[in-house]
C-alpha cells in the first residue's frame, strides 16, 4: 500500500466523482484516499493526505480548480494534477499552471486509464531515478559559482556558498534551497528575490517553482505534455522544466 500512488478526487458532482472513483479502483499502483465536492474541502485533503495526484473539476463552489491548482502548485509543485471537467475553454490557463492532462467532459474510460498508466510509469520512473542517486555519487565540482548568500529564517540567517546550492524550490509555501552534502535551507523569502541574488550565468529558473544549477543537470525525462522532470547530482531531489524553458536549455548547450 505505501508504494501505491495517492489520489484525491474533487468534483461537486456526485456521479462524476462515483466514475472516477470506479475507474482509479481498476487501475494498477493506485489508491483513492479521499473525495471533495468543493475547492475549499480539497485543499484540507491535499495537506492531510499529501496526494500525488490530484482530478479536480474547473468550476467548484467556493474555490475553483484553478485557484486550487494554484495553491496546490505552491505547496508541492510535484503533484499531478488532472483537470476533468465540462468546459474546455479553461485549457490554456490549465495547462500554464503545468497540469499533467485536461480531459472535457463527458470522456470514455480508455482516456482516463491511458492517463493513468502514463502516471504510473512516470511515477516508476522517478522512483527508480531516486533510488539509484541515493547510493554514494560523485558531488558535483566546487568552485562553479562565486560568493555567498544570505538568507532570513524566523531564526536568524544562514550564510550560503554560492558553489553549493543544487536547487531553489518552492516548498510548503516556503522558499527552500538544497546544498551539497544533503544541507537543506529554508527562508520566507519569495524565490524571485532569492533568483535576483544569484549567479544568472550557473542558476537556470526552469519553472515558475524551480531554479536549477546548469552546472549539476545529470538528465532529464518527460513528464505530462508541456512539461519535463530535471534529476540533478548530489541530490535525490529533482525539478520540473517547462517545454518552453526546456527549449531554452537546449540552445544555451548547443
Amino acid at each position: 500500500m505505501s508504494d501505491e500512488i495517492r489520489v484525491v478526487i474533487a468534483d461537486d458532482e456526485e456521479g462524476m466523482r462515483m466514475v472516477l472513483r470506479k475507474m482509479i479502483a481498476r487501475a494498477e499502483g493506485f489508491t483513492l484516499c479521499a473525495e471533495a465536492d468543493n475547492g475549499l474541502r480539497l485543499l484540507e485533503l491535499v495537506e492531510q493526505y499529501k496526494p500525488q495526484v490530484c482530478f479536480l473539476d474547473v468550476e467548484m463552489p467556493g474555490m475553483s480548480g484553478l485557484e486550487c491548482a494554484r495553491s496546490i502548485q505552491d505547496t508541492d509543485p510535484r503533484t499531478i494534477l488532472i483537470f476533468a471537467t465540462a468546459h474546455d475553454d479553461y485549457m490554456a490557463q490549465a495547462f500554464e499552471m503545468y497540469a499533467f492532462d485536461y480531459m472535457v467532459k463527458p470522456f470514455k474510460m480508455e482516456r482516463v486509464m491511458k492517463t493513468l498508466e502514463r502516471i504510473r510509469q512516470v511515477t516508476l520512473e522517478r522512483r527508480k531515478i531516486a533510488q539509484e542517486e541515493s547510493a554514494p555519487r560523485p558531488m558535483p565540482p566546487r568552485g562553479i559559482a562565486s560568493g555567498r548568500i544570505m538568507l532570513h529564517h524566523k531564526e536568524g540567517v544562514n550564510f550560503v556558498n554560492q558553489a553549493d546550492i543544487l536547487l531553489v524550490q518552492r516548498e510548503n509555501r516556503s522558499t527552500v534551497l538544497y546544498a551539497t552534502g544533503g544541507r537543506r535551507f529554508e527562508t520566507s523569502e519569495a524565490l524571485g528575490d532569492v533568483e535576483a541574488r544569484l549567479d544568472p550565468k550557473i542558476f537556470f529558473r526552469c519553472h515558475k517553482s524551480y531554479i536549477i544549477n546548469l552546472h549539476v543537470i545529470d538528465s532529464i525525462t518527460p513528464y505530462g505534455r508541456w512539461t519535463y522532470v530535471v534529476h540533478l547530482m548530489g541530490t535525490d531531489q529533482d525539478a520540473l522544466i517547462t517545454h518552453e524553458k526546456y527549449e531554452e536549455l537546449e540552445k544555451m548547450f548547443a
